[in-house]
C-alpha cells in the first residue's frame, strides 16, 4: 500500500495530474484526489487503497456505485464526516451514470430488456432491495424514475398512493416497476406478486396502466410481461 511520505512531490496526485492531465492518475491516485485529506492513522492515499479493496467483489471503483456509509466506517479510523464524503462522491457519479445512458437510450422501453439494462449496473450489486417507478410517455421513453422503498418489496412499506401522486405530477402515460433481488436470483416473490396486483389495480383506475414490473438479479432478469404475469 502507497504512503503519500514515500511518493516523490511530483508525482503527487495534484502534482501529477497538472503535469500530465487527470487521465494519467490511477483509481488509488484519483480517489485520493478527490478525497483531498485522511482520516486518523492514515494519510489520504492508504485511505484510498482500503476503500477500493472495500468490496473486492465490486472491483474497486464499482464499490463506490453501491458501498453505504456503514461499509466505510469498517475502516479504521473512517467516521462520519468521511464516510458521507465518500458515499456522495459515489452518489454523484451514479448519477451522472445514469443521465448519460438516459441521453443515450436509442429506444424505448417497449422492449423489457431494455429496461433492465438501463437499470442493471445500478441494482444488481445491492445488498438489499429498492423498488423505483419508470413513467413514461406516450412512446414508452423515459419521463423520469422515482425510488419508492428500501429494503423488502412488500405492501406494508409502498405507498400506493404516493406512487400515484407522482405519476401524476409526472404527466406519465405509462408506468414500469423495477427492483432487485440481493440474492441474484430475479424470480418474483409472493410479495412481488402481491405488490404488482395491488400497483396494477391503483394504475388502471387512474388511467396510467402498469407496462411491466421487472426483476434485477446478477445479470439476468425477470420481466412479468414477458412470462404474462401482466
Amino acid at each position: 500500500m502507497r504512503k503519500l511520505r514515500d511518493i516523490l512531490p511530483e508525482e503527487r496526485p495534484a502534482e501529477k495530474a497538472r503535469r500530465l492531465g487527470i487521465a494519467s492518475l490511477d483509481d488509488q491516485e484519483l480517489l485520493a484526489l478527490l478525497l483531498r485529506s485522511g482520516c486518523s492513522g492514515q494519510d489520504v492515499t492508504e485511505l484510498s487503497a482500503l476503500v477500493l479493496d472495500l468490496e473486492p467483489r465490486r472491483e474497486g471503483l464499482l464499490g463506490l456505485l453501491h458501498n453505504s456509509m456503514q461499509d466505510y466506517m469498517r475502516i479504521r479510523g473512517v467516521g462520519e464526516a468521511k464516510a458521507l464524503q465518500l458515499v456522495a462522491i459515489g452518489e454523484l457519479s451514479k448519477r451522472i451514470w445514469r443521465r448519460e445512458a438516459a441521453k443515450n437510450l436509442t429506444a424505448a422501453f417497449a422492449d423489457p430488456s431494455i429496461c433492465a439494462r438501463y437499470y442493471m449496473e445500478a441494482l444488481r450489486h445491492l445488498e438489499q432491495e429498492e423498488l423505483h417507478a419508470a413513467f413514461l410517455d406516450t412512446k414508452l421513453r423515459l419521463i423520469c424514475d422515482r425510488l419508492l422503498s428500501r429494503g423488502s418489496v412488500d405492501s406494508s412499506v409502498v405507498s400506493v398512493r404516493e406512487l400515484m401522486i407522482a405519476a401524476l405530477r409526472a404527466r406519465a402515460v405509462r408506468m414500469i416497476l423495477i427492483h432487485n433481488h440481493p440474492s441474484g436470483d430475479p424470480r418474483p416473490s409472493k410479495d412481488d406478486q402481491k405488490v404488482t396486483a395491488e400497483i396494477q389495480e391503483a394504475a388502471r383506475l387512474i388511467g396510467i396502466p402498469l407496462e411491466d414490473h421487472i426483476v434485477i438479479g446478477d445479470n439476468a432478469y425477470y420481466s412479468f410481461k414477458e412470462w404474462g404475469l401482466l
